[in-house]
């Protein structure tokens, strides 16, 4: 991965079906979970997919150089009724080489730009309590209130 990428160079765009194999191999290479041990969304080829499939105006790629090096994907929460509707910020992942160039920046003003055409009132996003760089990351983009939630597993091959 050439680390000379910066966000100059960086075009953020709606994915397309052909980036779902990309998109899924980052994923993979991210959003392990012997490295993320209270990982309680599954990383798979259906969340890609299914997602793609159902909200794909909410998916958008980082190309640097016709490589993808990002993507993130997000879903609108409609409360029948209210005039609460909600954004959630799903996944958001960046090539490990491109970290801390703007290309995760880059990827969520896009999408902030893209679901306040909807009427959004608030984002969600969730992370790792211990995710201290994702932590600062959605703080520096305004997310206020972080509240922790217990989240428990128990590896069946460990028992």
């Amino acid at each position: 991965m050439n680390q000379t990428a910066t966000t100059s160079n960086i075009e953020i765009r709606p994915a397309c079906i052909d980036d779902l194999a990309a998109i899924f191999h980052l994923g993979e290479e991210l959003f392990r979970a012997e490295a993320v041990s209270n990982l309680y969304r599954t990383w798979d080829e259906y969340a890609v997919t299914s997602q793609f499939n159902s909200e794909p105006e909410f998916m958008l790629v980082a190309n640097a150089e016709e490589k993808l090096v990002g993507f993130i994907i997000g879903s609108l929460i409609e409360k029948a009724g209210t005039a609460w509707n909600y954004a959630h910020l799903i996944w958001l992942g960046v090539h490990p080489d491109l970290a801390g160039l703007g290309v995760g920046s880059s990827l969520f003003d896009e999408f902030r730009s893209l679901v306040r055409k909807h009427e959004i009132r608030m984002m969600l996003v969730d992370t790792q309590a211990d995710n201290e760089a994702a932590i600062r990351f959605f703080q520096s983009k305004g997310f206020t209130n972080p509240i922790d939630h217990i989240y428990m597993t128990l590896n069946m091959d460990n028992s």
